[in-house]
């Protein structure tokens, strides 16, 4: 660890959590949110979902296996601040290329650490996600508060243009240089690939990873989109199919994602998930709204209403689709969320289209949302015979 600095948490209501800072030196503002998972915070740190949050873990101890190369589900850090109750000093993995600290002070990302994080999440479960600041610098507790109250929050906000690729590519099947490591002698991340492959249109709103690994290894070619490319650009490249990504901010603010997914989902069988979930909601013309504190974290039980089959899930959202309105527009709900029973997915009556609320290929089964992927290559290839 580098030599201890003060480091404080400022909340819009007021609230101030003072403790050890970590990581970058700087003063930032965004949400504060909190997530359950106990490992995977690698994965956090790099999902572009988090893009202008604060991420405060629940876990009591952080950093323990350090971070690598392998595991990284984007080209950065993402979140705007970490926070966690302990960073652990010692990095004790055989993977382990360097420490959590260090590679939060290498992106200029800050921490906080040795604060109650109990009793912040308990606030942010009651009052609800809060505007908030973060700082590693030396300032006060009202400059703090001020900082807090005046960031413009996240409703209304389109932060995918900010973490979309910036033009198209495919995604090189062949480059293993980027897999998850898998214990010898497991099929944990193997898949043959069916002998048939399709192409696939995949909207970048700020993908990780991990979702091209697994559309690879169920059958796709994969060719991603930036979130501003116009629905002409997509028929020119002549898709089986249309994928629509995870991805931060608001999704009722994405006007120019749902007119193109409009123009696109009745020729394409289509596929979405967590924000691209919230895409086909808006573009069947159904509406979000806000969460209290949204769902984040690799707990969350999901119930299938046509199998009644339960899965636990791995989600980071703060905006729900609105039940009533999916079932006027053509679609039926065909998942909920057990805590709080907001809508975890749905399906068009007609046409080829479904699409989830969680994070599949987050694998906290770690297969257990397979399944959705074959569904996938299933739709595409039914459509692709003319059989739908």
């Amino acid at each position: 660890m580098n030599q201890k600095r003060s480091g404080v948490l400022a909340l819009e209501d007021g609230s101030i959590f003072r403790g050890i800072g970590f990581g970058g030196i700087a003063t930032i503002s965004g949400e504060a949110v909190f997530n359950t998972s106990m490992t995977g915070y690698q994965e956090v740190l790099t999902d572009p979902s988090y893009f202008r949050q604060i991420v405060c873990m629940t876990v009591p101890q952080i950093g323990n296996y350090g971070v690598n190369d392998g595991d990284e589900e984007s080209s950065s850090p993402k979140v705007a601040g970490f926070i966690a109750h302990e960073i652990s000093p010692v990095s004790s993995n055989w993977r382990s290329q360097t420490s959590l600290e260090t590679y939060l002070a290498k992106h200029s990302i800050p921490g906080l650490q040795r604060i109650d994080t109990r009793a912040l999440t308990k606030k942010l479960r009651v009052s609800g996600a809060m505007k908030a600041c973060l700082s590693t610098e030396d300032i006060s507790d009202e400059e703090a508060i001020k900082l807090a109250r005046e960031w413009v929050g996240i409703v209304g906000a389109d932060y995918v243009k900010e973490v979309t690729c910036k033009e198209a590519y495919s995604w090189n099947a062949e480059d293993t240089s980027n897999l998850p490591y898998a214990p010898v002698g497991t099929t944990l991340f193997h898949k043959d690939r069916p002998a048939k492959t399709y192409r696939v249109a995949a909207f970048d709103l700020g993908a990780k990873y991990n979702i091209f690994r697994k559309l690879v290894r169920h059958g796709f070619d994969v060719r991603v989109f930036p979130a501003t490319t116009p629905a002409e650009a997509v028929r020119e490249f002549t898709p089986d199919g249309l994928f629509l990504s995870n991805g931060p901010g608001d999704p009722a603010a994405l006007d120019y994602v749902h007119n193109t997914v409009k123009d696109l989902m009745p020729d394409i069988p289509t596929f979405g998930i967590c924000l691209g979930h919230q895409v086909i909601t808006h573009a069947l013309g159904a509406g979000t709204f806000k969460l209290k504190f949204g769902h984040r974290g690799g707990n969350q039980p999901v119930k299938n209403i046509e199998s009644g089959r339960v899965s636990i899930t791995s989600q980071n959202h703060g905006f729900a689709s609105d039940p009533k309105q999916v079932e006027k527009c053509g679609a039926i709900v065909t998942e909920i969320n057990l805590n709080d029973n907001t809508v975890e997915g749905l399906r068009h009556k007609e046409l080829p289209i479904f699409s989830v609320q969680y994070h599949p290929e987050a694998a906290p089964g770690p297969n257990d949302a397979d399944p959705l992927f074959e569904d996938f290559y299933h739709l595409v290839d039914s459509r692709a015979k003319g059989d739908i």
